[in-house]
């Protein structure tokens, strides 16, 4: 697969932008290439251990199967998924070998793309068309990556050895789908796992061999309900969920630092109030925290969870407490660094080629390296630079396609490296 073939992939998977738990017609499209290339493949529900699964809202995904198979999803596809998202392709070269595992994310972000001549994707007509959801991240060259490197394989199986597992993992945003991929097994017979993340920073022809700073982080949503009243006739019989929230929100951001290492909390999200004459009788907000080790980030949860719990007493609500997402630190192994830093100096696509990049940031990838590690295997998280337009997540958000390329010229050559080493 060519830079214009995975350009053109990148581009569709793009325009038609699906978040987390709702990547039907992706899912679709990434199924039937990779079967059309050999692999046996599985999707959805197959794939995930439902329990695991976090932040997935079943009362929306009538609707989205509907807009997907409305922008081209195959039906046969969609109807194997059984309601979820996500594929597991499986290349087995018949040869006693390693069992090597590569995970590409492939959902977008909650986000409405810019739509201004400035921004390319609006220019060259490829800006989402699903509104409130847009790859800010680079998930959909990922997924395109994901795919050339599936050709690349599935034509040099026959220099192959052992087994190939590629992941193509649903809601990593929010950090909701990838305990429940670690969770189902699929990886417990895996010696290696790789992941790759464009940009980050770094620019394009610029490389990591390993992700470290993966901070542990808890997603949650907190609803509060009071009374509602009038706000001048009767005050005092109303019951202020507003007021409740507004508390909570400001003092959460008051939480010391850990003296043991990094720790993080936002609010993101906040609604409340019905109408400027009624005492607010709802109010809802999301929020997050995280820290560098488990310890630091059961810290800052806790004292958050006090601070939720006070504010509602405080102004006599209900209160109720949902877990959205969660994830845990993870470190790549560093042998696996090296080699990856090798195979990309021998690929001569890179000019700077560095062995860790400090993240700072959280990623549910984490779990599957745990669950890994902890069988024995070995993992590494790796940072390919491109060249971006504006940071992660912001409207304006775009990359060097350049970088697909290099994406998948580096992990097709790392699998053939580690298909023919020593499991």
């Amino acid at each position: 697969m060519n830079l214009e073939e995975l350009t053109k992939l990148r581009r569709d998977f793009h325009k038609f932008a699906e978040a987390g738990w709702c990547e039907f017609r992706t899912t679709s499209i990434i199924a039937e290439t990779l079967s059309k290339l050999g692999y046996e493949v599985q999707v959805g529900k197959a794939i995930l251990d439902e329990s695991s699964v976090m932040g997935r809202d079943e009362s929306i995904v009538p609707n989205e199967i509907e807009r997907a198979l409305r922008q081209g999803a195959d039906p046969k596809w969609i109807e194997k998924m059984e309601g979820y998202t996500g594929a597991l392709a499986v290349l087995d070269t018949g040869k006693e070998g390693p069992t090597i595992a590569l995970r590409f994310d492939i959902d977008a972000v909650e986000v409405s793309e810019a739509k201004d001549d400035k921004h390319r994707p609006y220019r060259e007509g490829f800006s989402s068309v699903n509104s409130g959801a847009m790859h800010a991240c680079g998930h959909d060259g990922h997924a395109a990556i994901g795919l050339g490197v599936a050709q690349v394989l599935a034509a040099e199986k026959d220099l192959l050895r052992g087994k190939i597992k590629l992941i193509f993992q649903p809601a990593e945003e929010g950090v909701r789908g990838g305990k429940a991929i670690a969770e189902k097994g699929i990886l417990d017979d895996c010696d290696y796992l790789l992941a790759l993340h464009l940009g980050l920073g770094l620019p394009t022809g610029k490389i990591a061999g390993g992700v470290a700073g993966l901070l542990c982080t808890t997603k949650f949503d907190v609803f509060y309900k009071g009374k509602a009243s009038h706000a001048g006739v009767a005050p005092n019989e109303g019951k202020n969920a507003l007021l409740g929230a507004a508390n909570a929100v400001i003092n959460l951001q008051a939480i010391a630092s850990h003296r043991k290492g990094t720790s993080r909390i936002n609010v993101g999200v906040l609604h409340a109030g019905e109408g400027r004459n009624v005492i607010p009788p709802k109010a809802m907000f999301k929020a997050e925290t995280r820290g560098e080790t488990e310890e630091i980030a059961s810290y800052v949860y806790e004292r958050a969870m006090k601070i939720v719990k006070s504010c509602a007493s405080m102004y006599d609500l209900e209160c109720i407490v949902k877990e959205m997402g969660k994830s845990t630190t993870a470190k790549s192994d560093g042998d696996l660094v090296d080699l990856i830093c090798q195979v990309a100096e021998e690929t001569r696509e890179f000019n700077s080629i560095e062995s860790f990049y400090n993240m700072g940031g959280s990623d549910d990838f984490s779990w599957m390296m745990k669950r890994v590690q902890e069988k024995g295997g070995k993992a590494s998280y790796i940072a390919l630079g491109a060249d971006i337009e504006a940071g992660h997540h912001n409207e304006y958000f775009d990359f060097d396609e350049k970088s697909l390329l290099k994406g998948v010229v580096l992990m097709s050559q790392l699998v053939e490296k580690l298909t023919n080493s020593e499991s």
